[in-house]
């Protein structure tokens, strides 16, 4: 009997978790039936009862043991196996006692469809968490707890993705496993529950029994029935007068007799027109528009439009034809004047429905209020600039060409008494001209491409630096005023070397004798090539560009002694360029993208300019310092007002192509550019001692001369250091002078 009880109460237990019950093995109803051999009628009685009783025992207690059976089932794996060994052995003995009786088989089969047919809604929840959020549990090794208090564990989940492949591959029943929320779990769904799903995706109801398509029942019949749904007598207040509608009518009448309340008057069903074109009153509907267009008006029929026009309206022959080739447009008359002898002769006319319609649409489209339009003058939107001959002096005309060079020229410099001139080019050589005659004073071969010539700006100083390859030439070209071309040479030579020589980026080497009769002083090595030098206000200081990636593109040498140093340890970008400020210690660096002025002093960032280009490849610095102007490749010329803003306060586009070259006049309020399209620009750029005046810049000339070669024109541009005259040198192999 106690394997019977655990049998009934396991299988009810199985039944309410959604679970499909293991079917019975044959020789287990067996289980339930008595001995034979205890014979008589009180005793099969007492068999029966205690066969029903066995049967039932377990549903009186499955609501409340199934969490125990099933925590013990987990926690106990040998209290089921004892438990089947007893079944089995019970089962045997009473196999081998005899048949079992009819009325237990019927009792059985009761309770078997009972089960099958349980149709409860209490659910075998074993988490008894509530509605608390199952996503706190996900950092505990528990799920909940059940009825007696005790944590659900989670089950170990060592399998991987591997296992779960292998499971769906080899297990045919992989399809209907799901994973309950609240124990953790693998529940096998069965066919009935597969089903449910199966109808709730298809958007039918759960149940199959239920029919949304049944008959309505009518609660209420449409015949007349002799007694009333409800006999309550009527109310006294249905006899008496209403006292608040007496109050609403006495209101109206007195509002009626008052002349505020009109009564209803039919409705015209005639539809009312007006003439939207007619003059109207300030009363009438049209009247708000204070400034009313009038319908226009059809032309009057003039004499062409006669059936017997004058000759002279007549059409020839040629004019017919021509009239016939023009576009519909372009004609002065849409048709063509005839003459008939009578009126009664002239046909029907055939653009009559297409001119009514026309005239339709010129009624409907037209405007029917004039628009106040804002008559503005095109000459007030241009700015007054100063005509260009009240701004001079600047060059206008070409006045020298300097010949001699085999190659293209890039750079030149001009001499601080804007008597010499230094030019270097592709063929390898260094020549210095006389500014006046045009005359090549001496020519100096290097032995290289010549990236970049710069004369010491110190008025006792005779020296030019020459970038060519990786080196700096410091070259002494001994013209003009011998005592400062000696005072250059003792300069230089009065230089001693330190006993400890310190670790620099570059090196520093004499001349030999041979090289000093040619002009040649210094040596400076540098490990990448140099493509610019420039030189300080003062002549001591000049700062070289090397064409290298990191934070070593910008040297700074000191002529006096002889040291080098690299002011910067990151780097942001190719530098193209840099200049010095003329009067304060900024140094000025021109990337691809920006511009950035450092404080040599305090060795820090002070501005960052953004010029709006896409490839900076000039700069120069306003002789006053508060000004700087960048050339692009992308043919634009900024101006930057450093007091003003870090953004450009104008950007010209005058040039059709790249810009290689950018000036500033030491003097004059001049600056000039130098583009691949072979052309200079010379501009006026006024700069106001006033802080509130916006500087005033005005192109004033176009300089032309140079030949296109190889697509590319003027490559630098400099200015003299006191005449109002521009130097420019190009890619034709000349330097052109233009005063």
């Amino acid at each position: 009997m106690a394997g019977a009880r655990n049998a009934g109460s396991e299988a009810a237990a199985g039944a309410r978790s959604g679970k499909r019950p293991p079917e019975p093995e044959p020789e287990e109803p067996s289980l339930l039936a008595p001995a034979p051999s205890l014979g008589d009628g009180s005793d099969s009685g007492l068999s029966d009862s205690d066969s029903e009783e066995s049967v039932f025992s377990g549903l009186e207690d499955s609501g409340s043991d199934s969490s125990e059976d099933s925590a013990e089932g987990e926690d106990g794996p040998s209290s089921g196996e004892g438990h089947g060994v007893a079944e089995k052995t019970t089962g045997q003995q009473v196999q081998t006692a005899g048949t079992p009786s009819p009325k237990t088989e019927a009792a059985r089969a009761q309770s078997d469809d009972e089960y099958m047919q349980d149709s409860s809604d209490e659910e075998d929840v074993r988490n008894t968490v509530g509605n608390v959020p199952l996503e706190w549990y996900d950092d505990f090794p528990h799920v909940g707890y059940d009825l007696d208090g005790r944590r659900i564990y989670k089950p170990v989940r060592t399998r991987d993705e591997l296992d779960q492949f292998l499971d769906r591959m080899d297990d045919p029943e992989y399809w209907r496993t799901v994973q309950d929320r609240m124990t953790g779990h693998d529940i096998r769904l069965t066919d009935e529950q597969v089903a449910l799903v199966q109808r709730l995706q298809r958007g039918q109801f759960g149940d199959v029994s239920f029919d949304p398509y049944e008959p309505a029942v009518d609660f209420f019949s449409g015949d007349l029935m002799i007694h009333p749904v409800t006999n309550r007598p009527a109310d006294k207040r249905s006899f008496i007068p209403s006292l608040v509608e007496k109050e609403k009518v006495s209101r109206m009448v007195h509002a009626i007799k008052m002349g505020w309340l009109q009564p209803r008057r039919p409705r015209d069903p005639t539809p009312s027109f007006y003439d939207l074109w007619a003059q109207e009153d300030p009363n009438a509907v049209l009247g708000r528009h204070r400034m009313h267009v009038p319908a226009p008006k059809l032309a009057l029929p003039g004499h062409s439009e006669s059936y017997n026009p004058p000759p002279e309206y007549l059409l020839s022959e040629e004019e017919r034809l021509a009239w016939e080739q023009q576009e519909p447009g372009e004609r002065k008359l849409n048709f063509l004047p005839r003459r008939f002898p009578s009126l009664r002769a002239v046909p029907a006319y055939s653009r009559f429905i297409q001119e009514r319609f026309e005239r339709c649409l010129d009624l409907y489209l037209c405007p029917r209020q004039r628009k106040m339009r804002v008559n503005v003058d095109p000459e007030d939107l241009i700015p007054k600039l100063p005509r260009p001959r009240d701004l001079q002096p600047f060059p206008t005309c070409q006045a020298l060409v300097y010949r001699g060079h085999g190659d293209l020229v890039r750079c030149l410099s001009i001499s601080p008494g804007g008597q010499w001139l230094a030019s270097g080019s592709d063929d390898g050589s260094v020549r210095l001209w006389e500014v006046a005659t045009a005359r090549c004073m001496k020519t100096v071969p290097v032995g290289g491409v010549v990236k970049s010539v710069a004369w010491n700006p110190h008025p006792t100083m005779c020296l030019v630096a020459v970038a060519v390859e990786d080196t700096v030439l410091l070259l002494n070209p001994a013209l003009g005023d011998r005592l400062a071309v000696g005072s250059t040479d003792q300069l230089l030579d009065a230089f001693t070397p330190p006993e400890e020589p310190s670790l620099q980026p570059a090196r520093w080497l004499e001349a030999s004798e041979e090289e000093r009769q040619a002009g040649l002083r210094l040596r400076i090595y540098h490990d990448k090539p140099v493509t610019q030098v420039t030189w300080h206000g003062r002549g001591d200081y000049m700062a070289v560009v090397l064409a290298t990636q990191g934070h070593s593109q910008v040297l700074i040498h000191q002529l006096s002694r002889r040291r080098s140093q690299s002011p910067f340890r990151r780097s942001h970008g190719q530098v193209q360029c840099v200049a010095f400020h003329p009067a304060r210690p900024f140094l000025f660096v021109a990337s691809q993208r920006s511009v950035r002025l450092y404080h040599l002093l305090r060795q820090e960032l002070t501005k960052k300019l953004l010029p709006n280009c896409k490839w900076v490849s000039s700069l120069a610095v306003h002789p006053a310092g508060d000004n700087l102007i960048c050339g692009s490749y992308d043919s634009k010329l900024v101006w930057f007002d450093l007091d003003l803003s870090t953004k450009p306060y104008r950007v010209l586009r005058h040039h059709k192509k790249a810009l290689r070259a950018v000036a500033f006049h030491p003097r004059y309020p001049l600056f000039a550019s130098g583009s691949d399209d072979g052309s200079v620009i010379v501009c006026h750029g006024m700069v106001y001692n006033d802080l509130l005046q916006n500087p005033l810049l005005v192109p004033v000339k176009v300089l032309r001369g140079h030949t296109l070669t190889r697509d590319l024109g003027v490559l630098d541009v400099a200015f003299h250091p006191t005449q109002p005259w521009v130097f420019s040198s190009g890619a034709d192999g000349t330097v052109r002078l233009f005063t």
